[in-house]
């Protein structure tokens, strides 16, 4: 029998790592987010179908690339290292930051036209993709194959997965809709900051459940999990 994710125990290990880690995260969060938060924020008030439609691809491309980031972090933190900076954050996301655009791009396509269509292929797709930029960052797999291999990595554990999707986004939804209530009554300006500082304090939530999440399956189906090559830690006379 194939062993199950502990949803809570990937929850408790999301908010540790974010308190822990929130002066790394933070400024990393930012310089994705203030830039795509004001764009797709800008883009939403419009109303337009396709300028929300295009906002809504933004904000997931913009939390793949995210992800992408905080891997390395995730993985010093679970082997006991605390000293990561945001400009190293940045680095190990480099090498594969078009392959990370790319998937981001085709599964922002394909969750929210699942989301306009009948909702539940979205919340499918959100679900068996949920782990496909640390599958790129860490597994390096060709084209598009992120996303076929974060749905083999998810599978027996979807339920699992989707809960702590829906906890995390429950939580980050009640606080960005108060803080939204807040700021509209002070003008659309007061209100597209506002969205844009959430983005940028909620984000790392996100990212960080998707990494736990890639390590947490890698364990259930033993294997052993990669490491990452950046600058810094590649052998020498690599090319």
């Amino acid at each position: 029998m194939q062993a199950r994710l502990d949803v809570g125990a990937v929850i408790r290990r999301v908010f540790h790592i974010y308190i822990d880690q929130a002066s790394v995260l933070m400024p990393a969060a930012a310089v994705v987010f203030v830039i795509t938060g004001i764009v797709s924020a800008v883009l939403a008030a419009t109303g337009s179908f396709i300028a929300v439609l295009l906002a809504l691809v933004i904000s997931i491309v913009a939390g793949t690339l995210f992800t992408g980031m905080v891997v390395e972090l995730v993985a010093d933190v679970q082997d006991g290292r605390r000293d990561a900076t945001p400009g190293q954050l940045l680095r190990a996301a480099t090498p594969v930051i078009g392959q990370l655009i790319l998937v981001g791009i085709v599964a922002g396509l394909g969750i929210v036209i699942g989301f306009f269509l009948i909702i539940v292929p979205g919340l499918i797709l959100i679900t068996i993709w949920s782990v496909a930029a640390p599958v790129v960052v860490l597994e390096r797999p060709a084209g598009l194959g992120a996303l076929g291999r974060s749905r083999e990595l998810v599978r027996g554990n979807g339920w699992q997965v989707f809960g702590v999707i829906v906890v995390l986004d429950v939580l980050v939804t009640i606080v960005a809709v108060v803080l939204d209530g807040i700021a509209n009554s002070a003008g659309t300006g007061a209100g597209i900051v506002v969205r844009v500082i959430v983005g940028v304090l909620t984000a790392p939530l996100t990212a960080l459940a998707a990494a736990v999440l890639y390590f947490d399956l890698r364990g259930l189906s033993s294997e052993p999990a990669p490491t990452i090559t950046t600058p810094e830690t590649e052998p020498p006379g690599a090319v």
